[in-house]
C-alpha cells in the first residue's frame, strides 16, 4: 500500500492492518521520497517508524534526479509502486484516493478541457501491469472523514507542508474553489460530482467496448507490408462520439505521443475529404492519407 504519512494514506493503512489478520493479507508500506522537499527524508522515517510500530513490511524509493513536474513526478511514483510491488511479490498496489480526491481531479480536468476520460478518471481499480492491479478502497470516504479517523485512533499524520502553497492548482481547488462552491451551490458537492464520476466510468466503458469492437474488425495492424488503415465508409456511418473514440484508439497503437483533441479531429476531417487527400502531419512525421475506400498511415 503506498503510505505518503498523510492523513488519507495512513487511514487506509491502519484500516487494512485492523483486517490483516481475517483476511490473512500480506501487506507492506511502500513509500516514494520525491526528494522535493528539505523535510522529505524526515518524512520517509516518520512513515518508516509507523509501519514498524504497527508490524507492517516497509520499503521506500528515493528519486535520484530531479523530478520536474507534478505529471513526471506521478509517473515516477507509479514505476516505484510496481517495481516495489513486484519486489514483495504484491499483485495490488492500494492507494488512500478518497472521494475529495475524485472531485478535485474531475473538476482539474474539466477546467483543461478533459473529455469524459479525463472527467471519469480515479476509478476504483485499474490495471497497472498484466499482473498488478491499483485498488483505491476509500474512493466513497472524504478527507474530513479520514481526518477524523487518525484522529480518534490517535494516528500521528505528517503535514505536508506544500498542500496549503497556492501556487499548486490543485490546492487552490481543495483549499478554495470547492468550499467556495459547497457554500455558495451545492452544500454535498463532493457526493454530487462523485456521483457523475462514477456515471461517467460507466459510460466510458462502454464506449471503449464498442469502439475496440469496429478496432478488431476493420483496421489492418500490420504496419510493414500494409500500412494501419480505418475503413473510412464504415467509420462514416457511426455517431461523432463512437467515431472520435475509434479515432483516438487507432492513432493510440501507432503514434508514440500522447494523442489529444487535435489529433483525432485532424483524421475526422478526412471522413469527407476527396480521395488522396492528406492531413497535416502528427507528431513523428506521420500523417493520415484517403486512399479509397480507407484512411492510411504511413511516412509524410
Amino acid at each position: 500500500m503506498a503510505v505518503s504519512g498523510g492523513q488519507d494514506s495512513l487511514c487506509l493503512a491502519k484500516l487494512l492492518a485492523m483486517h490483516q489478520a481475517k483476511f490473512n493479507w500480506n501487506l507492506t508500506i511502500a513509500h516514494c521520497d520525491h526528494q522535493w522537499r528539505s523535510d522529505s527524508s524526515a518524512n520517509a522515517s516518520h512513515v518508516e517508524m509507523i509501519a514498524k510500530e504497527w508490524g507492517i513490511d516497509f520499503c521506500v524509493r528515493v528519486a535520484e534526479t530531479t523530478l520536474k513536474s507534478e505529471a513526471g513526478a506521478r509517473e515516477w511514483r507509479y514505476a516505484m509502486l510496481v517495481d516495489m510491488a513486484q519486489n514483495r511479490q504484491c499483485s495490488y498496489v492500494v492507494t488512500g484516493h478518497t472521494r475529495s480526491d475524485r472531485v478535485e481531479t474531475l473538476l482539474y480536468n474539466l477546467m483543461r478541457g478533459s473529455g469524459a476520460d479525463g472527467l471519469a478518471a480515479l476509478t476504483w481499480k485499474r490495471s497497472l501491469t498484466p499482473e498488478i492491479n491499483l485498488v483505491r478502497p476509500l474512493l466513497n470516504v472524504s478527507r474530513y472523514e479520514t481526518a477524523e479517523f487518525c484522529r480518534e485512533n490517535q494516528i500521528l499524520v505528517w503535514e505536508d507542508s506544500t498542500n496549503q502553497n497556492l501556487d499548486y492548482r490543485r490546492n487552490r481547488l481543495r483549499l478554495e474553489t470547492i468550499p467556495y462552491l459547497q457554500e455558495h451551490f451545492n452544500p454535498q458537492l463532493e457526493i454530487a460530482i462523485a456521483q457523475t464520476a462514477e456515471l461517467l466510468h460507466s459510460d466510458v466503458g462502454y464506449l471503449e467496448s464498442q469502439a475496440s469492437n469496429f478496432f478488431e474488425e476493420n483496421v489492418s495492424v500490420i504496419w510493414d507490408e500494409q500500412k494501419p488503415r480505418l475503413h473510412r465508409q464504415l467509420l462514416q456511418r457511426q455517431p461523432l462520439a463512437l467515431q472520435r473514440r475509434i479515432v483516438r484508439q487507432f492513432l493510440s497503437r501507432y503514434l508514440v505521443h500522447q494523442i489529444n483533441f487535435e489529433d483525432v479531429e485532424r483524421l475526422l476531417h478526412l471522413l469527407d475529404a476527396p480521395n488522396r487527400s492528406q492531413s497535416e502531419p502528427f507528431k513523428g512525421s506521420i500523417s493520415a492519407f484517403v486512399e479509397h475506400p480507407w484512411i492510411v498511415l504511413h511516412n509524410s
